[in-house]
């Protein structure tokens, strides 16, 4: 698989077999994904990969908290600003629409949209996960290393044959994964990443991208 197609058939995964993923392709993905860049080469990730045990207990611990009503934990980072503007504002919206549309879920219709939103903590099925931290004393330059750092992890699986979902849902249960992972506390839960293959019998439209004049801008001589 080339570049180019990586990059054309990656996308949000919500529906894995429980099918294993062998421990020397997840270490061969890490270890050439180590060569992704960044400023000063600080390298500012860390990185967790559960399976096994370990994964499904995870899996239990946010489902248990789920089940009881427990709030979130207290946010560590802002995900989206409370003010979301156009045109985020619009594409956010026609994410969630076409995201819950395609599972029959009306807009007003917030239980339900809850319940299929309950799948992150099962890692909607894959048999592995990687949680992504980073230090709380860094700044927003190297948050944008981890962008970079975990589109060349998921450029890696889809050579691989394999698929993922990045969820910044599993900041919210940040404690629940400390429990497991015991982190150091300089460390921030920046999200979890669903790895797996996909379960080819689901079906979901993927969601469309803005034209290209909407979002870049060709600067070039008269």
């Amino acid at each position: 698989m080339d570049v180019y197609e990586a990059v054309r058939t990656r996308r949000a995964v919500r529906e894995f077999t429980d099918r294993q993923v062998p421990r020397e392709v997840l270490e061969r993905v890490l270890a050439t994904a180590a060569w992704a860049p960044s400023a000063s080469n600080l390298q500012p990730w860390h990185a967790y990969v559960l399976t096994g045990e370990p994964l499904a207990g995870l899996k239990k611990r946010a489902s248990a908290r789920l089940a009881a009503g427990e709030p979130w934990d207290e946010p560590e980072y802002e995900q989206y600003p409370a003010d979301l503007k156009s045109p985020y504002r619009e594409r956010r919206a026609a994410f969630g629409e076409q995201r819950y549309g395609a599972l029959g879920i009306p807009r007003e219709d917030i239980e339900a949209r809850q319940r299929a939103a309950s799948a992150n903590w099962d890692c909607f099925g894959a048999s592995a996960a990687l949680f992504c931290y980073i230090d709380r004393d860094l700044g927003p330059a190297q948050w944008s290393d981890l962008g970079m750092y975990l589109q060349t992890v998921m450029l890696l699986l889809r050579a691989e044959g394999l698929h993922s979902c990045t969820q910044m849902a599993w900041a919210k249960y940040h404690r629940s994964v400390a429990e497991v992972l015991v982190p150091p506390d300089e460390l921030v839960l920046f999200c979890g990443m669903s790895i797996g293959f996909e379960d080819g019998t689901v079906h979901h439209a993927r969601t469309g991208r803005a034209p290209l004049d909407e979002t870049v801008t060709f600067v070039t001589a008269r």
